[in-house]
């Protein structure tokens, strides 16, 4: 049988004609046409002051750390379960990370355990909705509304059209970050977005965004001249990579759909033999919208796992586990401001299992998955 692989990007809509069309305009850096119309279309489905597109999620979230004006002796607070970008951006503008640890309904951050690591070192907390369901956000607004100093930042990656109690995900934060990197929901190769919820943060964004300098207030006829005026890099994403995520976003119900068809038959071929072998499946607790990033099962214990990948692997189907907990890495432990325990990721992450999960994925090609790991489960219980 052919090999079926975990992730495959795949051509939705108009992508490749909007690429042509950037090139034959003459413009295929960042802050063109296609760009703008990308800003628009994020800005209003967020209720945003302003978006801009990065070259990745991890220059937003780098953006987000130069945006806090980060001081000796801040921390930020990060859950552990994560990828290493959460935390790499206020590391490298100076601040210790404090791990956080996650709660095991959504595998979101855990509010109870931000409340014990509060304290007054504490600049911001890194919410990061995981498999595109929102985390705890009541939760975790009513711990940070005692500390006016401490900004809430969305590490949305997986979760772009997801919603908690009816509104959009990235849309609680001060800022929060998209990715779309060929794994994603919407694909552009590598490409990401600053998502800005606050007016005064608009035009410091652009001009951390243009490399440190008043390039916008120049654009806009605000100053005759631009020049450096600020920290900043060479963050904008280009307009033909934008245009390609254009053609992307335009299919996003469409897109969703096909995601919430695939979600919704592994669940359902999967579930009734859940509890017989022992498995855990994703859930979708109430007032949450999810954006179908992905689907994952929780398997018995850590053995188990190691042997599942293997027999899939041998039979055609590419699974994978995910996120090894930042608190044990190198760099976890390097820039930690304390060591703090976080025994759910630790358990977590150990048993999960990611199933092959793109738009292209044929009816055949999940009922087959489904059922071979059905089987090798059944055989290695």
């Amino acid at each position: 049988m052919d090999r079926i692989p975990f992730n495959k990007p795949t051509l939705e809509g108009r992508e490749l004609d909007y690429m042509r069309a950037a090139v034959e305009t003459g413009h295929t850096a960042s802050a063109g046409g296609f760009t703008a119309k990308v800003v628009d279309l994020l800005r209003d489905a967020h209720g945003a002051e302003d978006v801009v597109l990065t070259t990745s999620c991890t220059a937003a979230l780098e953006m987000t750390a130069i945006l806090l004006d980060l001081q000796p002796g801040d921390t930020v607070i990060v859950p552990s379960f994560t990828f290493v970008s959460s935390a790499l951006a206020y590391v490298r503008e100076g601040a210790r990370i404090l791990f956080a640890d996650i709660e095991p309904t959504t595998l979101g951050i855990d509010p109870n355990h931000v409340a014990e690591l509060m304290d007054d070192s504490v600049r911001a907390v890194v919410d990061v909705h995981y498999a595109g369901v929102a985390s705890d956000v009541g939760g975790l607004e009513a711990v940070l509304g005692d500390y006016g100093r401490v900004d809430l930042i969305e590490d949305n990656a997986h979760g772009l059209f997801g919603t908690y109690d009816g509104k959009p995900l990235g849309s609680f934060g001060r800022f929060s970050t998209l990715s779309f990197h060929e794994t994603k929901n919407f694909v552009c190769g590598e490409g990401g977005a600053l998502v800005v919820n606050r007016s005064q943060d608009v035009g410091r964004a652009h001009t951390v965004l243009d490399k440190g300098t008043n390039r916008r207030a120049f654009m806009l006829g605000q100053v005759d001249k631009y020049s450096w005026v600020d920290l900043g890099s060479s963050f904008g994403l280009s307009d033909l990579l934008s245009g390609y995520l254009l053609g992307q976003l335009e299919m996003r119900d469409a897109i969703l759909a096909k995601r919430r068809h695939i979600y919704e038959t592994y669940e359902g071929m999967l579930a009734p033999h859940a509890d017989e072998l022992g498995l855990r499946l994703p859930a979708i607790p109430p007032k949450r919208t999810s954006a179908y990033h992905m689907f994952y099962v929780l398997l018995p214990d850590a053995d188990t796992r190691k042997r599942v990948l293997q027999d899939l692997g041998q039979m055609g189907v590419h699974a994978t586990f995910h996120y090894v907990p930042l608190h044990t890495s190198v760099g976890g432990r390097r820039y930690a401001a304390r060591e703090v325990p976080c025994p759910v990721t630790v358990d977590i992450s150990s048993r999960l299992l990611r199933l092959p999960f793109h738009n292209g994925l044929t009816d055949a090609e999940i009922e087959r998955v489904a059922a071979t790991l059905l089987s090798v489960v059944q055989a290695v219980s």
